[in-house]
């Protein structure tokens, strides 16, 4: 199933059921209710649970989006330090040069076309991943320079390695879930807590106040929703690709 249409079905059913609960509960009122009755209190109540869920929300969004920014940029810092790699080793004799852009693009087309899915099943990056990493930086330290331009390469090309291989680790620890168990308790009693206190205020099956039930109780689903999508950076429907890759390294797709 799509995560869009799922989103639909969550945000629809959202808005019946407080639709569904709004009809079933004004059946059993009485004729002399009055919802001008409703005390002060309990419309300051409902006022300020609203605004504290609303920054609890907000708070949320923005933690899971910078963990998927932050994701994006280790990606990013991952694939440009191997394309300079690959792009220093121009200095070198044809034999090794063709030895580390080999070991470059084996590693890339690893990452795009296996560890990418790897992630998605297991959770966790590659150990195939980070042994043909380590290859990389063995054949690059094992070869002494033979020139005054190979020394001069020879450290920055090293401090590149190190540079994707840290990239690397942060993309491994930005694997999965990244929201905490109990902050998905606190949203959703929260969310139950502030729908429910609607009730409070005597909603009535008028169409307006239907209308506002409804929208209120989808845009709950839709933020919660949100959230849950950016919670896992690489394992969902608005997720970190591995673009940067594409672009910088176009002969292998």
């Amino acid at each position: 199933m799509s995560e869009w249409l799922a989103l639909a079905i969550a945000m629809s059913a959202a808005c019946a059921v407080m639709v569904a609960v709004v009809v079933l509960r004004q059946r059993r009122v009485t004729e002399d209710d009055d919802p001008s009755e409703t005390p002060d209190v309990i419309e300051y109540m409902t006022m300020m649970i609203g605004v504290v869920y609303a920054i609890v929300l907000g708070l949320a969004i923005a933690g899971v989006w910078e963990a998927r920014s932050s994701a994006q940029d280790d990606l990013l810092s991952e694939a440009q330090a191997l394309h300079e790699v690959s792009a220093r080793a121009e200095v070198y004799p044809a034999d090794f040069r063709a030895r580390v852009r080999g070991d470059v693009d084996a590693y890339v087309s690893f990452v795009v076309d296996t560890e990418w899915s790897y992630m998605e099943k297991n959770g966790e990056i590659s150990p195939r991943g980070t042994e043909l990493l380590a290859k990389l930086r063995q054949d690059v330290a094992s070869r002494a320079p033979q020139s005054d331009l190979e020394a001069q390469v020879y450290q920055p090309i090293m401090d590149r390695i190190a540079a994707a291989d840290e990239a690397r680790t942060s993309r491994g620890q930005n694997v999965g879930p990244t929201m905490p168990g109990v902050v998905w308790f606190g949203l959703i009693v929260g969310a139950l807590v502030t729908v429910g206190m609607v009730f409070a205020l005597q909603i009535r099956r008028s169409g307006r106040e239907l209308i506002l039930v409804g929208t209120f109780s989808a845009l709950i689903a839709f933020l919660l929703f949100l959230i849950w999508d950016f919670d896992d950076p690489f394992g969902r429907g608005i997720s970190v690709t591995t673009q940067p890759f594409l672009d910088l390294f176009p002969a292998l797709h």
